[in-house]
């Protein structure tokens, strides 16, 4: 097979090894590559692909001691998408398993290669795969472009027609589905790829369709179906860590979150996702473990989150190592100069201040510190991480030197705004420490919330829809509290024709929502950097860390 345009191709090869890495580079330039980069390691080769464009990379699987590593690493950049689909992607082995054959296929892999092989064989794997880029050309490209909806347009008519790679588009046609809010269309689509081999990866597709329609649970199910055939699927896992902290089940989710971080060892986001839900659920050792493993595996990449950084500060600060606080201090510092327009890193380092002004014993520094990020409450960009910041924050604080009325009040402020659902409320209680008056306050918030709920929805059933919606703005309004926004919309246009002025009300609570509705109310926290806010977030409200997610420079 023909590739006249080869010598225009960039490639990547990932190998640890340096002679076999000087035989596969010398391989590669036979075959008419005409540039070729290399990374020893796992978070050198992840730099490169954040930075760079390559038409081919050829990855070891076993790679910086881990003979999963490669896998690790497609699987990281595939679910993160940071691996245009345009690119070749080779996968070479030392020894091809029957479960390896099976993971290679359903990462969807462009080529499987097991050494030794040879130059040539190695040229046919990527010719093969090249061409198979060619035939769907037209779907890639508007990829590239961003025309999502004609990429599902064609992507449905090749899996419909079933033709050739009609698997490959129909995953892809059932992905975007997901991504433009159709989950029932997904599911739909993702049922028919799992019905002829029950293939792991399509059943996946099927549980992530029913979480993001709300159906918690058949996706646990369908997870639980998953699990009992593939205990060592990773995805898996992770997608059911998210599921039960949406349930708040925190402990189960952390369990998941743990298995999933091990089955991968090398990928940075679940290593932070585990590390901290570990740390809210207050297993100290655990997360200053994971939490720094993290750190470990690249500072300078797009999936390392800042948050963890303060996390491991605040661990050290309980274990009262002054210097190490200082050290994270210093370290979001020069994180925070990389995106210097950013509002939430400048919270996070503002925090970080706090923190190595209360391991120094600078009280009143940090009492200071903690007033203006108190002050910050009412901010439009006030979310979910923020506030289990400053409440972790305030929980430091000797008691010696804490004002109680201004914490009360701050929980009070902190609960009546972002008190939208059970999980969201218990994840602000493990943020507080726990401690006493915080379960109160927080739990009193959550109560009063939904009783207004409940009694805007009383009024509508008893033919005072206007009363209702007024009731829902109001108090939405004036503690910007979302759930009661959220509520008021959808009210507020079923009963339209009975409303006086509907339209009026509409708007309203379309631009409330547009203010204060954009904030995360994601759980752990966890954000990739230069994303848009809640890039990462699941479904719902009460989202887990994934993804989880993210926005290190929103």
């Amino acid at each position: 097979m023909i590739d006249r345009d080869i010598h225009l191709a960039r490639a990547l090869l990932v190998e640890s090894n340096p002679l076999l890495r000087s035989v596969a580079a010398a391989q590669l330039r036979d075959v008419g590559v005409g540039q070729v980069a290399q990374a020893a390691r796992v978070k050198d080769a992840r730099l490169l692909l954040e930075r760079e464009s390559f038409d081919i990379v050829v990855c070891n699987r076993e790679l910086d001691d881990n003979d999963v590593a490669g896998q690790d690493l497609l699987d990281e950049l595939r679910r993160e998408q940071l691996l245009p689909p345009g690119t070749v992607f080779i996968m070479v082995t030392s020894q091809a398993t029957y479960h390896q054959v099976v993971e290679a296929a359903e990462a969807a892999l462009d080529g499987f290669l097991v050494r030794p092989y040879t130059a040539v064989l190695l040229g046919e794997r990527i010719a093969e795969a090249r061409a198979r880029k060619r035939e769907l050309a037209e779907i890639l490209r508007a990829l590239d472009v961003g025309q999502v909806q004609l990429a599902l347009v064609h992507a449905v008519k090749r899996f419909q027609e079933q033709r050739p790679y009609a698997v490959w588009s129909g995953r892809l046609a059932a992905e975007l589905l997901l991504q433009l809010g159709r989950p029932d269309d997904a599911r739909v689509l993702f049922e028919k790829l799992a019905a002829p081999k029950r293939a792991t990866w399509a059943r996946l597709g099927v549980a992530r369709a029913q979480i993001a329609a709300g159906d918690g649970a058949a996706a646990r199910r369908t997870l639980a179906g998953v699990l009992q055939d593939e205990p060592g699927s990773a995805d898996a896992h992770d997608l059911l860590g998210r599921l039960l902290v949406e349930q708040c089940d925190f402990d189960g989710a952390l369990v998941e979150y743990r298995a999933a971080a091990e089955l991968t060892p090398g990928c940075l986001l679940r290593t932070q996702h585990a590390g901290a839900l570990a740390f809210w659920q207050g297993a100290a050792d655990e997360a200053l473990a994971l939490l720094e493993r993290a750190v470990g595996l690249g500072v300078q990449s797009k999936l390392f989150d800042a948050l963890t950084l303060l996390l491991i500060g605040l661990l050290r600060l309980d274990r009262g190592h002054a210097a190490g606080v200082a050290s994270v201090r210093d370290q979001l510092v020069r994180y925070r100069e990389r995106f210097p327009e950013s509002r939430r890193l400048q919270r996070l380092e503002t925090a970080a201040r706090v923190l190595a002004a209360l391991a120094g014993g600078a009280h009143e520094t940090a009492l200071q510190g903690l007033a203006g990020l108190s002050a910050q409450v009412d901010d439009d960009d006030f979310d979910l991480e923020s506030a289990s910041v400053l409440l972790a924050l305030w929980a430091r604080v000797p008691a010696a030197h804490l004002d109680v009325l201004r914490h009360a009040e701050l929980l009070e402020r902190v609960g009546q705004r972002l008190c939208v659902s059970k999980a969201v409320a218990e994840a602000l209680i493990a943020a507080a420490g726990r401690g006493e008056a915080a379960v109160a306050a927080i739990r009193r918030c959550q109560a009063q919330v939904s009783a207004l709920s409940e009694q805007a929805l009383e009024r509508a059933l008893r033919g005072d829809p206007a009363g209702g919606v007024a009731l829902l703005l109001e108090a939405g309004e004036r503690r910007r509290n979302t759930k009661l926004l959220e509520l008021a919309l959808p009210l507020a246009r079923r009963h339209q024709a009975a409303l006086d002025d509907a339209e009026a009300l509409i708007g309203r609570a379309t631009g409330a929502l547009q203010r204060w509705g954009q904030v995360s109310h994601h759980i752990a926290g966890i954000q990739r950097s230069g994303r848009a806010p809640g890039a990462l977030q699941l479904r719902g409200r009460a989202a887990g860390a994934a993804a989880a997610p993210v926005a290190a420079a929103a």
